[in-house]
């Protein structure tokens, strides 16, 4: 497969998002404002799977995980500038988003109780801390990872894992905080424990089906001939499985919890999701992101079939992306699907994939494609690589039809 072909496609996807999500932003900068916000908490949740997949990756000393840990560290730096500054179309029109900001929370008993963390200043603030802590652990996770490629000093290794130990607790944290702050607050007087875990089960679900894509492709290409063997495909596709499966105990318990307790200030938020078209799109969420790819990962030889692999990945997106529209858009438009926003929904997402997709390009071109001289790359190869691996020149040519 020639990838050449494909590289004028992220510039076409911005130049056409561009263009859409402006007229969109013209004629109603609400629906600009709650388009933007589903695509960028899209994207946003891509880039938090794969840092938390480099986090529990130096969290657990893998071995297996080395060869595909630099295209999460790409994926997860993107997190700072770029999806920072993505998030300035939500920072301005974030009172078109956010009806309490305009409220008065001595009026309003479930807005009082959120004080002062429901507040312009508090929303900033909050904003602030997320990015910094990810920029943090994003920034130094990748430069350690990048400087053990020339230097191959214990101390880089021992530095990623003094970072994680703290950061998948702050990680935790922010999730939880921006899950609730940026997409909960739609709805500020509904509760629920779980949302951020909710949010984090997604996150990962797609990061994973992404990492499977990109290394397969690559893998292809010749770009991590001979490091790489069946086993790293089918441990990704196994964890695919398995936080399908994650997901869908998290969404379920949300539901049992809030139907079994009955509470008027909780059931609201699924009422309005049974309006209208959303009833079906509740259904599609129901098969879609749990049952179809359940029953499709059940074979373990299908994890090994790149085409197969790639209508999986392909799918998971599409879901991804259904839920959290059934998350955000029902506040704008409550009786159903806002079909008509169809154009200004895609513009924001083509938008910000063709961007994200130039900058993870111009990061995967600046270092070597994968941890060079990674203590645990060699039990991640297999012992009849060693030759190759401790050269670190050019390796052979990769078996290219595996897959």
């Amino acid at each position: 497969m020639d990838l050449s072909q494909w590289r004028k496609v992220p510039a076409l996807l911005m130049a056409v998002g561009l263009v859409l999500a402006v007229i969109g932003l013209l004629v109603n900068p609400q629906h600009f404002a709650f388009c933007w916000l589903l695509a960028f908490m899209f994207f946003l949740s891509l880039c938090l799977g794969a840092l938390f997949l480099v986090l529990v990756h130096h969290l657990f000393d893998a071995g297996w995980s080395v060869p595909v840990r630099r295209i999460n560290e790409h994926i997860a730096s993107m997190l700072f500038p770029w999806m920072a500054i993505l998030f300035i179309p939500i920072a301005l029109l974030c009172k078109k988003l956010y009806d309490w900001m305009e409220a008065n929370p001595h009026l309003d008993h479930a807005l009082h109780a959120k004080q002062p963390l429901f507040t312009l200043p508090g929303f900033f603030l909050v904003s602030a801390f997320c990015f910094g802590i990810w920029w943090l652990l994003s920034n130094r996770l990748r430069y350690w990872s990048v400087k053990q490629d020339t230097s191959g000093a214990v101390e880089c290794t021992l530095k990623m894992r003094s970072y994680s130990y703290w950061g998948i607790f702050a990680f935790a944290v922010t999730v939880t905080l921006a899950s609730i702050m940026w997409m909960k607050a739609l709805q500020y007087d509904w509760y629920s424990t779980m949302y951020g875990v909710y949010y984090f089960a997604g996150s990962t679900w797609l990061a994973l089906a992404t990492a499977y894509v990109l290394t397969a492709l690559l893998d292809r290409q010749g770009t991590f001939a001979n490091v790489l063997g069946n086993n790293q495909y089918y441990y990704l596709g196994s964890l695919i499985f398995a936080f399908t499966v994650f997901y869908a105990y998290i969404h379920f318990a949300q539901y049992f919890v809030i139907w079994n307790a009955n509470m008027p200030e909780e059931t609201f938020w699924y009422v309005i999701r049974e309006q209208g078209t959303w009833w079906w799109v509740g259904l599609v969420i129901i098969f879609g992101h749990f049952f179809i790819p359940f029953l499709a990962l059940l074979r373990i030889d299908v994890k090994l079939v790149f085409p197969y692999m790639f209508a999986v990945a392909a799918w998971a997106w599409l879901m991804h992306f259904v839920d959290l529209s059934f998350n955000i858009l029902p506040v704008l438009s409550p009786k159903g699907f806002p079909l008509n926003l169809i154009w200004l929904i895609f513009g924001c997402w083509a938008f910000m994939a063709g961007f994200l997709a130039k900058v993870f390009l111009k990061k995967f071109a600046e270092t070597a494609p994968y941890p060079l001289k990674d203590p645990r790359l060699i039990e991640a190869v297999g012992l009849g690589h060693l030759a190759a691996v401790e050269a670190s020149g050019t390796p052979a040519q990769s078996e290219g039809g595996r897959h």
